[in-house]
């Protein structure tokens, strides 16, 4: 499976594939990490209100082994720590935030496969907002809450498009 790092950087990688083909421009996250924000997205257009809006993400990656079993779940249940969880609920932010979980397969030879028809990125990415929950306060930093993200929000290039849209501008106290 690689190391922790290994993971991750091919989670942003992926989503940062997504959002180039989706014609958005993209800025890594600052170089110190601490507004829990891998990508910052802007979309080279006007939402209706704003020209250039922004969004944030916070990316992780996930092999399908670690996943609960699925039995017909709606959603995916992701151990989140409570630190990145904080940075991501609640209504008191600028820009809208979301939760990018790309699903990997177990085996990392297994994440691309390249041939001359293309390359192929496994598996896919899902989005979560949490603008509407309230931060959890008083936990540990480190300690972890199983956020869901629902299987039907598949991360695509018009899911993407769609994140820019007033709907979660609105749910934010300062928009």
């Amino acid at each position: 499976m690689g190391d922790y790092g290994h993971q991750g950087d091919f989670g942003e990688q992926f989503v940062q594939s997504l959002a180039i083909s989706a014609n958005l421009d993209v800025v890594p996250r600052p170089w110190r990490d601490r507004r829990g924000v891998d990508w910052e997205f802007t979309y080279p257009s006007s939402d209706g209100v704003r020209k250039h809006p922004r969004i944030l993400a916070q990316v992780k990656c996930w092999a399908r082994s670690q996943a609960e079993p699925e039995d017909g779940a709606d959603a995916w249940r992701y151990p989140l720590r409570i630190h990145n969880y904080n940075l991501l609920a609640g209504r008191d932010w600028y820009d809208p935030r979301f939760l990018f979980l790309v699903v990997v397969p177990d085996d990392q030879s297994e994440w691309v496969d390249v041939s001359p028809d293309g390359l192929l990125l496994r598996y896919a990415a899902y989005w979560a907002c949490f603008h509407d929950d309230t931060p959890l306060e008083g936990r540990p930093k480190d300690s972890k809450f199983k956020v869901p993200v629902p299987k039907a929000n598949l991360l695509t290039i018009p899911a993407l498009h769609s994140l820019f849209g007033r709907e979660f501008r609105a749910k934010l106290g300062e928009s």
